[in-house]
């Protein structure tokens, strides 16, 4: 089995990203070496392990966070930056799916994510390029009337008045591009620079006392009584563990691995652009999310460069020439 670890990037560094050339990094924590003790271990440090960390040493947990690379390495420090409401299938699906009551649960459970979000940003008082607004245009014109219904169901049945369709002479005043019909707005949504805020995150932990150790792959965990955390050099033992890999928890936990597939998907960014095409580009300023199966989403940065995002593969290797792969669906 392909380690994902270690299939596209250079041990214990950040990858060679946009986002990473424009992040103020923080100085390396020391990798785990010899045994440690601990209330709760926490594998992998990106959005779930650092916020989880945060969260419970302000309860007055003694909290160690391992990750194999960096702090924000992963999906965390190199996402779409799109903080949107809802998941990623829409209300309406999710009420034939799983019915009316546990959609709007994992409604709520967004909202309150948004919100958590922009709370940690504030406290933490983290400078990650927060910017309101997200744009869903259409790329079939045949989508309107059920863009339209989503927007009632929205208005109706959960109350969330931000929402507002989008009809076609609108959306080109805002995006320049034929490519779009109509579509919907979300004011509630936005958007930020991801390794930023996982960085502001790790800054949070750090000063509420949580321990973390860099480029500390775990390779084995034992259940008992205190729980065996093992690395290479070290072990934590700890009353708890939570498991935060996500997709780079490999063989740690068979039930995870034998239902995780890669899935990947890729940003490019352009030179930095004047201010009058940048605004040409993105009229409002929002992140943009279309409403293909294999999504294009983009948005402007802070030194006014497209960040755009699309095209996916399905190897546990990336493109050899990332650019080119995923220039042509931009352009």
């Amino acid at each position: 089995m392909v380690n994902v670890l270690y299939a596209n990037d250079k041990p214990g560094a950040y990858p060679d990203s946009y986002y990473a050339a424009t992040a103020d990094l923080l100085e390396p924590f020391a990798p785990l070496q010899g045994e440690k003790t601990a209330d709760i271990c926490i594998v992998g440090a990106g959005y779930s392990g650092l916020s989880a960390a945060l969260h419970l040493s302000q309860r007055g947990y003694d909290v160690v966070l391992l990750d194999a690379h960096r702090v924000g390495w992963g999906a965390s420090g190199r996402n779409g930056g799109q903080v949107s409401s809802g998941q990623r299938v829409d209300q309406d699906a999710l009420i034939k799916m799983v019915g009316k009551d546990t959609a709007r649960k994992l409604w709520q459970i967004s909202l309150d994510a948004k919100a958590l979000v922009a709370q940690l940003i504030g406290v933490l008082q983290i400078e990650c390029d927060y910017r309101a607004g997200i744009l869903h245009p259409n790329h079939k014109a045949n989508y309107r009337d059920e863009t339209k219904a989503y927007i009632d169901l929205l208005h109706t049945e959960y109350g969330y008045d931000a929402a507002r369709f989008i009809p076609k002479d609108e959306m080109r005043s805002l995006l320049a591009t034929e490519a779009y019909y109509d579509g919907w707005y979300d004011p509630d949504g936005y958007h930020l620079h991801p390794l930023r805020y996982a960085l502001g995150l790790a800054r949070g932990c750090d000063a509420a006392g949580v321990t973390i150790f860099e480029r500390s792959e775990v390779v084995d965990i034992k259940p008992g009584g205190k729980v065996q955390v093992k690395t290479k050099e070290g072990e934590v033992r700890a009353d708890h563990v939570i498991l935060a890999g996500n997709g780079y928890l490999g063989t740690l936990n068979a039930r995870v691995a034998n239902r995780a597939i890669p899935i990947n998907n890729y940003i490019i960014a352009t030179e930095p652009l004047s201010e009058e095409t940048a605004k040409r580009l993105i009229a409002n300023d929002a992140a943009v999310a279309d409403s293909k199966f294999v999504i294009n989403y983009y948005r402007i940065s802070d030194d006014r460069r497209l960040l755009f995002g699309g095209r996916e593969s399905y190897r546990y290797r990336f493109p050899s020439d990332i650019k080119s792969y995923v220039r042509q669906a931009m352009l």
